[in-house]
């Protein structure tokens, strides 16, 4: 499948917007190691430790181009 948007993610899209991710999250830092570990090794999805579920990565929502308004944890297309 080929991305619609097809620039690199800016780097601080990477981090979840707080309404989404919680910087107090008892498992904040877990989740985002699980998220970077996805994007290194190239995955558009992870196992989410919290809830076992699997997570789109932002980069993935990223090269998908729009926001489908589902309240992804990692949607870079969210109002800053």
């Amino acid at each position: 499948m080929t991305a619609v948007n097809p620039e690199p993610i800016p780097e601080d899209l990477l981090v979840p917007h707080p309404r989404r991710l919680s910087p107090d999250h008892p498992l904040h830092d877990e989740i985002m190691l699980a998220h970077a570990d996805a994007i290194r090794h190239g995955k558009s999805l992870y196992r989410d430790p919290d809830t076992d579920l699997y997570v789109m990565t932002a980069v993935h929502l990223w090269e998908r181009g729009y926001c489908c308004y589902s309240g992804c944890r990692h949607c870079p297309w969210i109002e800053r």
